[in-house]
């Protein structure tokens, strides 16, 4: 597949050249490209993630035939987001690309007492997306990771890497009456359900991509999406050492329902229920190794109700992990409320999470609910609880002191599931020795983030997070931390 993608990017190079995901109510919804905009699912719901001022974080879903028009050009990046190739415009690319610089700066890495640790990260991404008249186009993405700093222990492929081939795939789509139809082969992100079960980490320097065939039928209310993916297992040397991951498989079908306006007097809310396998042929509890089947059934409810912006899901996961039987739940209810007619009012909320625990060292059912690969930074932007085990309560509220500027501020309690089971961090892993401590509390998080967006294009983050351990941590010799960390991304 990379080989066969390599012709694809190098005519494209030839032509010549001629955050924070905002609530459901300040989205601008724009057709699918390729798709007929009067007809289809809302763009904004149909399990591609959200557009706001013409940009996405998977760039493929993204929308710029207006800029066919001269008119609607500003400068000669627009440009680069029409080049036609043959004189009607109807095979056309669209170039895209983002510098990202960030310092991270974490003290006691890890939350064992030490030095602290100071990453100097940049990523670089470039994308071509060829279309073929209104039913065939090619995306070919690169990108690099680059990393320095101090106390950098052994950097992840996902945050040292020379080069990858990031994203590269197929996609044929065409109509049925009023059915869009659409079919995508290749590497490729997929965020086709709640955050925090799937989700492309942009947190990370290289994106996290699976490999595999995508399918789905959309009509004007009703959806449905079906896939198979394999993982991509990225090298930190080049294109040539990132392959498909042989051990892990994740498969299944997403639908999707608008729900009617008219039940919650002018409502903008979606029903989307999904049922999911994943394999993996190296799962690893309780410092066990072995083969995993685990499936998931589960509902998310989410949009906009008046004042209320509400993302509430539910699954229940069963199957098998050697030879113990998983029996596990999360249960995820986020809301805020705007105060004031405004837009820009603030807004209050919280989030409650409930993620099951125990057996995760061989005490019977495995109970521990598990993410496939969900948005950790959800709980912890230094990437220290993930939703197995947990209870977390989160107030919240959100200010906008300018047009541009939107500032999160968060107070997050946290608590075990099951004393008898450890703490777990991101990448699955247990704190180890947690699981000998007999008390539930795990930590307290003080969370803040500023996002300044000074055009559509260039941003500034700043993010700042104060982990108090609890018990949990502290009695098996685990310290508080603090983060700070700020970046400037540019994106075309």
């Amino acid at each position: 597949m990379i080989r066969a993608a390599l012709p694809l990017l190098a005519c494209t190079i030839a032509l010549p050249a001629t955050a924070q995901t905002a609530p459901p109510s300040e989205r601008k919804e724009v057709p699918a490209p390729a798709t007929p905009s009067v007809i289809g699912y809302p763009a904004a719901a149909n399990g591609d993630g959200a557009t706001v001022a013409g940009y996405n974080l998977s760039r493929w879903a993204e929308d710029w035939r207006k800029m066919r028009d001269p008119k609607n050009r500003d400068d000669f990046l627009d440009r680069l987001k029409f080049l036609p190739i043959d004189s009607d415009g109807d095979v056309y690319v669209t170039l895209s690309g983002e510098v990202r610089l960030r310092v991270n700066h974490t003290t006691n890495p890890n939350l064992r007492e030490g030095p602290a640790q100071r990453q100097d990260i940049n990523r670089l991404v470039a994308a071509a997306d060829v279309h073929v008249g209104p039913h065939l186009r090619g995306f070919v993405e690169l990108a690099h990771g680059g990393i320095s700093g101090v106390q950098l222990g052994a950097p992840a492929a996902t945050l040292r890497n020379d080069v990858v081939l990031q994203q590269s795939f197929v996609e044929a789509a065409g109509t049925i009456g009023t059915v869009a139809i659409g079919g995508r082969y290749g590497r490729q992100e997929f965020a086709d359900g709640p955050n925090l079960l799937v989700s492309s980490r942009d947190n990370n320097t290289i994106r996290y991509t699976l490999n595999g065939w995508r399918a789905w039928a959309r009509g004007r209310t009703v959806r449905i999406d079906v896939f198979d993916l394999k993982p991509t297992q990225y090298g930190d040397l080049g294109t040539d050492d990132d392959v498909i991951d042989p051990a892990r498989r994740f498969s299944g079908m997403t639908a999707g329902f608008v729900v009617p306006s008219t039940w919650l007097g002018g409502s903008k809310l979606y029903f989307d229920p999904f049922f999911w396998r994943r394999r993996n042929d190296v799962g690893a509890w309780g410092g066990r190794i072995g083969p995993a089947e685990r499936f998931y059934l589960g509902t998310r409810l989410w949009g906009d109700a008046g004042r209320w912006t509400v993302d509430w899901s539910v699954n229940h996961q069963w199957g098998y992990y050697i030879g113990q039987r998983i029996d596990a739940w999360q249960v995820f209810l986020a809301q805020t409320y705007r105060v004031g007619p405004s837009p820009r009012g603030p807004r209050v909320g919280v989030h409650l999470n409930y993620a099951s625990g125990g057996g995760g060292y061989g005490d019977g059912k495995l109970r521990n609910a598990y993410a496939p690969f969900g948005n950790n930074i959800y709980y912890s932007y230094q990437l220290f609880l993930t939703p197995s085990n947990l209870i977390a309560i989160a107030p919240n509220v959100t200010v906008s002191p300018a047009s541009n500027l939107r500032v999160t501020a968060e107070y997050m309690l946290t608590w075990r599931d099951d004393v008898r089971d450890a703490v777990y961090r991101a990448n699955g892993q247990p704190f180890a020795g947690t699981q000998r401590v007999p008390d539930a509390k795990i930590a307290d998080v003080t969370r803040l983030q500023a996002v300044w967006t000074l055009t559509p294009r260039l941003s500034v983050t700043g993010r700042y997070e104060h982990l108090a351990a609890g018990p949990s941590l502290t009695k098996a010799g685990y310290r508080s931390s603090d983060f700070l960390a700020g970046w400037i991304s540019f994106r075309f």
